[in-house]
């Protein structure tokens, strides 16, 4: 275990020494610097709130996390020059295989724990969201659902007290959060007829739509005793 100072200590560094390798690179430009750096600052608000120390796994998910902010640098910047898909297209596949070992690692050191579950769910729905954007751009904007329904979710918790329950652990969830990032990434590479990336996209939301509808259903049948006492926004992928 390290403190969490320390961590994003690390982790700033990291995140700077990467968007700075992708300027030196494949050239990020001021909009992709502030992308990245602002994302960064985000991640770091929420750790630092959220834990006051990381565990193995959770070091794992905070590179992913920093890996995800330099996407989002890149995918910011190619609506001003030349997008980088190679290097997108690469980078996502690193953020999806690092998703294979970070639960895997927190079982075998006995370190999992709440905050780690939802931190890994945060930055796979983040990875999911900047996919979608530049994807949406290359196809067209109904993508853009695939990002945002996870947001949306979280969002109608500041509405509807009930559905800010703390849901109940679910394998599905993480299979279909899987599931879009590889569509997505497969997608942003081009690789496929544009058919077939469009019926792939739309079962990728399909099956979004079924997990976040079921538990919304979930959440509806169990609102008169968990409303009494409301607490914080559902984590909906715990870690595996």
């Amino acid at each position: 275990m390290v403190t969490v100072r320390r961590g994003l200590v690390v982790g700033s560094a990291a995140l700077v020494a990467l968007l700075a390798v992708l300027a030196a690179t494949v050239g990020l430009g001021f909009l992709g610097w502030g992308v990245g750096l602002a994302c960064g600052a985000l991640s770091i608000v929420g750790v630092a709130r959220g834990t006051s120390s990381l565990g193995p796994a959770d070091l794992v998910t905070l590179g992913r996390a920093v890996l995800t902010c330099g996407l989002a640098g890149l995918v910011a910047d190619s609506f001003l020059h030349e997008a980088a898909v190679g290097t997108i297209v690469v980078g996502a596949v690193v953020a999806l295989v690092s998703d294979l070992f970070d639960g895997w690692l927190a079982r075998r050191t006995r370190t999992e724990s709440a905050f780690g579950a939802r931190f890994d769910g945060e930055v796979d729905a983040f990875l999911i969201l900047v996919l979608s954007v530049y994807v949406a751009e290359a196809v067209q904007a109904w993508v853009l659902a695939l990002g945002l329904v996870r947001y949306a979710f979280g969002a109608a918790g500041w509405v509807l007290p009930w559905m800010r329950a703390q849901l109940p652990p679910r394998y599905w969830r993480k299979v279909v959060a899987a599931t879009v990032g590889i569509v997505l990434t497969v997608a942003a590479a081009e690789v496929a007829p544009p058919w077939l990336t469009s019926a792939a996209l739309v079962v990728a939301l399909g099956l979004l739509a079924e997990s976040f509808g079921r538990d919304v259903l979930w959440l509806w049948h169990h609102r008169s005793r968990e409303h009494q006492r409301p607490t914080r926004p559902a984590g909906r992928v715990p870690r595996a």
